[in-house]
């Protein structure tokens, strides 16, 4: 009996003693170190990135107390495997921990997620959960870039970016634009993500509106499927009553031109007064339609029959570009993150603000520019922004305080220092660099909206 009690007592103290342990046990385990973050700081340039599906994102940095769940890493996987452009992410600040780890604050383009995901150790490198990317693609523009018209802008409109390609794109205003007016393509690129087409095209009749709209397959000779775009608005069906095709010789491009004429019937004459629903003739319907990089030798409209081809002849052209440096550096002693130097190329949000193709020329291929045209291009060089470029990117001195640049163009030598040129080659334009101590009164990037 003693040996049994004593036997229950051991037992017992054992169960006693394994409970004790496991009540210690549950209580260490449960104390949880979290990390603690800085303030938010706002990227002073958003970029746009894609998430690697590695990471979930957060309310605030993910090991900092109180975080919750924006999306799980399955959720980010799926955005990440995406192939629509919506679920590209924009980055506009981050949060740095007391452990070293960097949180980017990040939205969709759709704005549907919105959160803080990790981003490796170091600010600025977009490593961990997210990386770089390009939302647009450039491709080569359209053989043809002149005589395109607005189809139905209830289903295809502008943009001043192709929409969820820019977090900041936004509709154009097409006030004052006439269903009639012609529009020219400048630049074509297509969605990173999906591979659509899309065109920057500007109305040619003022060109103060412009924007990228979707192309569908793009131009071609053959057939045509310009998504939001059309080549021969007219208010009347085409019908071989009514139209002349239009052939470039040796180009392969082809134009057709819609009369709006009552009288206008296969076999007959065009004449010269007959004009199409854009209130071109014929004759200025076949200089406005010619290929990119070509221009018409003559048009020859004399004779052409509804119903029928006219055949024109054109010529390569060339329209030159002016590339923009820096020929002195004036009040560049101070000791700045990124001094310029002579020679540096302009950055592009130096020019921003410039519209240099108003400025240039076009001609035939190798033909030597006259002193007048020279001339002409420098005062008009001069004249884009009150003869200064202000610079629109601050620099910083060592003690943090902030300078820019602003840029006047040495317009007298221009015309010298292109004396050579010839259509198709590319003007040099020399500026000064006078170093200003402020920040610059205008900003390319504002992200304090989206915050």
């Amino acid at each position: 009996m003693r040996s049994s009690f004593a036997k229950s007592i051991y037992v017992g103290a054992a169960v006693l003693g394994l409970a004790g342990l496991s009540a210690v046990t549950t209580t260490t385990a449960s104390a949880k170190s979290y990390a603690t973050a800085g303030s938010y700081t706002a990227l002073t340039k958003g970029q746009n990135v894609l998430v690697n599906g590695t990471h979930a994102i957060y309310s605030k940095p993910g090991t900092v107390k109180g975080a919750k769940v924006v999306a799980s890493k399955k959720t980010v996987a799926k955005l990440a495997a995406s192939k629509k452009s919506n679920d590209t992410f924009y980055a506009y600040g981050t949060k740095t921990t007391n452990r070293g780890s960097v949180y980017y604050k990040i939205v969709t383009m759709d704005k549907k997620y919105r959160g803080y995901i990790y981003g490796g150790k170091t600010a600025g490198a977009f490593a961990g959960g997210i990386k770089t990317t390009d939302t647009l693609t450039t491709v080569a523009n359209p053989v043809r870039t002149t005589g395109y018209y607005l189809k139905d802008i209830s289903k295809h409109t502008l943009w001043t970016a192709p929409k969820n390609t820019d977090i900041h794109a936004k509709k154009v205003s097409l006030y004052g634009v006439a269903k009639t007016d012609p529009f020219t393509v400048d630049k074509a690129a297509t969605k990173t993500k999906e591979g659509s087409l899309y065109y920057h095209v500007t109305d040619s009749k003022n060109s103060s509106i412009s924007g990228w709209i979707y192309a569908g397959k793009g131009y071609d000779t053959n057939k045509q499927d310009l998504g939001g775009l059309t080549l021969s608005f007219s208010d009347v069906a085409l019908t071989n009553d009514n139209s002349v095709t239009v052939v470039y010789n040796g180009t392969g491009s082809k134009a057709v031109f819609v009369s709006t004429d009552k009288d206008a019937k296969a076999g007959k004459l065009v004449a010269k007064y007959a004009k199409n629903a854009a209130g071109q003739t014929l004759s200025e319907f076949v200089k406005s339609s010619a290929p990119a990089g070509y221009r018409v030798v003559g048009a020859y409209t004399n004779g052409a029959q509804y119903g029928n081809n006219v055949y024109v002849n054109v010529t390569e052209a060339a329209t030159s570009k002016v590339q923009l440096r820096v020929d002195s550096v004036e009040n560049n002693k101070v000791a700045i993150a990124h001094p310029l130097v002579a020679g540096d190329k302009l950055t592009a949000k130096d020019i921003s603000s410039i519209n240099m193709n108003a400025a240039l020329l076009s001609g035939d291929k190798g033909t030597a520019y006259t002193q007048h045209e020279l001339n002409v291009i420098a005062i008009s060089l001069n004249g884009q922004k009150a003869k200064t470029i202000e610079g629109t990117v601050p620099y910083y001195a060592s003690n943090g305080t902030v300078y820019h640049y602003e840029f006047s163009l040495n317009w007298r030598a221009f015309a010298s220092d292109n004396r050579m040129a010839q259509y198709g080659d590319t003007l040099v334009a020399s500026y000064k660099a006078n170093l200003v101590k402020g920040a610059p009164k205008t900003s390319t990037y504002n992200t304090d909206w989206i915050a």
